[in-house]
């Protein structure tokens, strides 16, 4: 019936034990050996305040909690309701108030006090730290925006002391902010303006406050554009008999259908005259086609098409027949996909050579959609 005693009644019950008990003479009257130390506890664990005091006679020691006004135990027995509770001694000189499983509210002033006349005390405090939680307000963890648009990512969580946010990207790229890259961003809020494709990835939430373990959140933003292409090699010149390979680069997100068209046929899927490989890697991809022993009805535009949903673009490439030699041109690269076979690389002959034979005027400009091929006379190369 103790267990909401206010500090008045505390005092009034200890003064009243005092003058109800025998109290026999003491050659000295009760003191304390030393402060009562505080204490910083994490939520969770148990917690043992201690109180030492020489010369305690019939005396009795009580623990109270300060700040929530209650009585906790008087001498050994505990009065509060409060199962987590317990007191306990050594030969009554030195008492302990235990607490287990401490919680946030446990945490304020302790005062051990001893029911001479006048009351003595002593105050100690117990601080309990609480390690990060996240505030569960995060409803969608994938973000999905088009780019070039603005987003703000955030992330709050709780604890004691009050948790430091910071942000940092899964795969260790430097985040864009503003014109600015960085590591590691301070603050709850994340703001991303006009964001680009290099943004897109999964960004952690990182939450601590020095008490362990330290937690993480994961979000991942995605960003959507129509396909793009470039292309190494615009212009490719090999001879009959031979296995060449053209390429083509493309960018896309979500990602695309990727495929090789000749004469608005697909080229690739079922004819074992060509071969077809593509290397993703993220929202890019490398395509490539091997055309294995060229004769004449190989030669001409070879378009590479990359569409998804948000758009559809092609490229083109040009394969025109020169003249077997035993030099080689270094511009088209070989392909490892075929360890049976090599594929040769064709030297770039003459502007005249090249431009008689593959019936192409010095004029000519060749155009397919957004990708287009042009002719230097100043240099003998085609690019």
């Amino acid at each position: 019936m103790w267990a909401d005693c206010g500090l008045g009644w505390v005092v009034a019950i200890i003064h009243g034990l005092a003058l109800f008990q025998n109290v026999k003479s003491h050659p000295s009257m009760p003191t304390f050996a030393g402060p009562v130390t505080s204490l910083t506890v994490a939520k969770g664990r148990d917690a043992t305040l201690k109180c030492v005091v020489d010369n305690l006679g019939d005396y009795r020691v009580a623990w109270v909690h300060v700040d929530k006004q209650t009585l906790l135990t008087i001498h050994t027995h505990v009065i509060t309701r409060n199962k987590r509770v317990s007191v306990s001694h050594y030969n009554f000189r030195t008492w302990l108030l235990h607490l287990k499983y401490v919680e946030p509210e446990d945490s304020g002033y302790y005062m051990c006090q001893v029911n001479t006349q006048p009351m003595i005390s002593q105050v100690g405090y117990l601080e309990i730290v609480v390690p990060p939680e996240f505030v569960n307000d995060v409803v969608n963890r994938n973000i999905s925006v088009a780019e070039n648009a603005n987003i703000s990512l955030s992330c709050r969580a709780t604890g004691n002391p009050i948790p430091k946010i910071k942000w940092r990207r899964e795969d260790g790229q430097p985040i864009i902010v503003g014109q600015k890259k960085v590591e590691l961003y301070d603050g709850e809020e994340l703001v991303l303006q006009k964001v680009s494709r290099q943004s897109m990835g999964a960004y952690l939430c990182i939450a601590s406050n020095g008490v362990p373990p330290a937690i993480s959140r994961r979000m991942h933003v995605d960003i959507t554009f129509p396909p793009m292409i470039w292309i190494p090699n615009q212009l490719v010149g090999a001879a009959e008999g031979q296995t060449i390979a053209l390429e083509c680069n493309t960018e896309a997100h979500p990602a695309a259908t990727n495929f090789w068209v000749r004469n608005d046929h697909v080229v690739g899927t079922s004819d074992s005259k060509f071969e077809t490989y593509q290397v993703v890697n993220g929202y890019k991809v490398h395509m490539k086609i091997v055309i294995k022993n060229l004769n004449e009805n190989d030669y001409g535009i070879y378009r590479c098409v990359s569409k998804n949903a948000l758009g559809e673009t092609a490229g083109s490439v040009n394969l025109y027949k020169v003249r077997a030699t035993s030099s080689y041109n270094r511009n088209i690269p070989p392909t490892s996909t075929l360890p049976d076979q090599e594929i040769l690389n064709i030297p770039v002959e003459s502007e005249m050579e090249v431009l008689e034979k593959a019936g192409i005027q010095d004029n000519l400009s060749f155009q397919e959609e957004e990708t287009e091929i042009s002719v230097e006379h100043s240099t003998g190369m085609y690019i």
